[in-house]
């Protein structure tokens, strides 16, 4: 499965710590959870004040008028509540679903599209994650939700001393943000799961962390098999919308008649969903086919012949050639 976002491309960008189109082994494109490079420097404590201090105009829930003062900025990392929110209080590794406006400091411009502009779309932060960049991660912990924030950012706490060259983003360059902390995320669908039939996989994922997966002694199905265990209560799926989707997967064959699958992938071990924009031959046409119309909320499982999948591409032992593939996908969110 490639990751990437369609319209938004400035959204892995933002939440990137290394650079994009790094495959691993299941060949799908290391995202949002890659690391931090080990050339990043220590990021400093943030602090609520710094001379000179950027101004906002707007109102929250709107796109923010940010002025950026004259002058270098003092270098550290700010972060400072500018209106603060009636909701529950974000906590570390929750999921918030924020909305962002960004300029560079000394050059004013600004990184569009962000989430009020055309073409714009939320961005969805880890809290407190050491795979996200901080001037997000670090922000958005402790803070209600429904507040708006300011955040400077020295490289440090963005993107180090590479910078981001298709941003416009220098190595030395300050960053300049407002953040709407818009809702909370759930990490996995909820609710009371479907009994599953015997010739298909039985799934355990009760827990926040990667499905156990036991597949039966029995050849798999010949067409895709799209079953909805848990029935989730959100809008239904579109084709071209970026979703927000846990997942676990496993090989067929290879995990045949074992008491646990052995899984090839999951998404639970990067501390973030797995983000793609579906129905649009981004991931396997499996993923497209069997996504495609079900609810944010839903679990469903996937059983994926060969020709939907990966065909006849090995991919080690785990993902031999010629694969049927079993997912259970937790689908958290759609924008």
């Amino acid at each position: 499965m490639r990751r990437r976002l369609a319209a938004a491309l400035i959204v892995p960008a933002l939440m990137l710590t290394a650079a994009c189109g790094e495959s691993d082994d299941s060949g799908k494109t290391k995202g949002a959870e890659a690391s931090q490079s080990p050339q990043m420097p220590e990021v400093p404590k943030p602090v609520a004040a710094a001379d000179p201090m950027p101004t906002v105009a707007g109102e929250a829930g709107k796109k923010p008028e940010i002025t950026v003062p004259k002058g270098d900025p003092s270098g550290k990392f700010v972060v400072a509540t500018l209106t603060e929110g009636s909701g529950p209080v974000v906590q570390k590794n929750d999921l918030v679903v924020t909305k962002y406006t960004g300029k560079v400091w000394k050059s004013g411009k600004e990184l569009a599209p962000g989430s009020y502009d055309q073409g714009g779309t939320s961005l969805v932060v880890t809290a407190g994650a050491p795979t996200m960049l901080p001037m997000f991660s670090e922000a958005v912990t402790g803070k209600k939700v429904g507040s708006r924030v300011l955040v400077v950012a020295p490289p440090s706490a963005a993107f180090g001393e590479q910078g981001k060259q298709e941003l416009g983003v220098a190595p030395t360059d300050n960053l300049v943000f407002v953040l709407d902390v818009a809702e909370l995320m759930p990490k996995k669908a909820e609710g009371t799961q479907a009994s599953i039939p015997a010739e298909l996989p039985q799934i355990k994922a009760d827990k926040d962390e990667a499905a156990e997966i036991k597949i039966p002694k029995n050849d798999p199905p010949k067409e895709l098999v799209s079953k909805v265990l848990i029935e989730g209560k959100g809008a239904e799926v579109k084709s071209g919308q970026t979703v927000y989707m846990q997942y676990s997967g496993a090989a067929w064959k290879v995990n045949e008649g074992k008491d646990k699958a052995t899984l090839f992938d999951t998404s639970w071990k990067t501390g973030a969903p797995f983000t793609t924009v579906i129905g649009q031959g981004q991931v396997i046409e499996g993923w497209d086919k069997g996504l495609v119309g079900k609810k944010v909320g839903d679990r469903v499982l996937l059983v994926i012949p060969p020709a939907q999948a990966y065909k006849d591409q090995d991919k080690g032992p785990e993902l031999p050639a010629n694969s049927t593939l079993v997912f259970v996908v937790d689908i958290v969110g759609a924008m």
